[in-house]
């Protein structure tokens, strides 16, 4: 079983703050475009965020606060959704974030050929590498839960504690791991929607 966790947890601060992937994108949300692309691909789904539970209520899924108090950022996610896979009897869990909407629709099958408990696998695309986009051992929860205890914050500086495999897709027109961080960005995501 492989199991999957949106990250919504970020502040959204260079698009006004609130939860971005609740703006409109496309026929809904930039999260529902997001929910779209990973529902076909996984067991079992789940969305991190700190904010009130009630906002995603029309997505049917759960949500979940970080487990850590603090707002700690994307890690602090990572290690919720760790616990929350080994609660539900998955070795491993996929993270992806809540603003990235054109995911491929091969993500959790490239990355879980790549995977094996005691590496993760971790999404580039050509030379990029997208730390937040893997697929993680359920086994890293303690190891993660000591890096954010002494400070370690960053995903790529935890990526350097651990054994991973990266897995690279291809760019194309539109990069399958670009996310939505500025008005400017949204702009341009909604027009490459339209187009399609």
């Amino acid at each position: 079983m492989i199991a999957c966790v949106i990250l919504a947890g970020g502040r959204s601060r260079r698009l006004g703050g609130g939860d971005k992937c609740l703006l409109p994108f496309g026929d809904g949300t930039i999260l529902a475009a997001v929910i779209t692309a990973l529902r076909p691909q996984t067991s079992a789904l789940l969305i991190n965020s700190n904010s009130d539970p009630a906002l995603f209520l029309d997505t049917g899924l759960q949500v979940r606060a970080d487990k850590l108090p603090g707002r700690l950022g994307p890690l602090a996610g990572i290690h919720t959704a760790l616990l929350w896979a080994r609660e539900i009897g998955a070795d491993a869990v996929l993270t992806a974030p809540a603003d990235t909407p054109f995911l491929p629709s091969d993500l959790v099958a490239r990355l879980a050929d790549a995977y094996d408990a005691g590496h993760a696998a971790i999404a580039a695309s050509d030379s990029n590498l997208h730390p937040v986009i893997g697929l993680w051992p359920s086994a890293l929860a303690e190891p993660l839960q000591d890096a954010l205890a002494d400070g370690i914050y960053r995903v790529r500086a935890w990526l350097d504690r651990i054994s991973y495999k990266i897995v690279t897709f291809e760019a194309g027109a539109i990069d399958p791991f670009w996310n939505i961080n500025t008005p400017e960005e949204l702009q341009r995501a909604r027009a490459m929607v339209s187009a399609a």
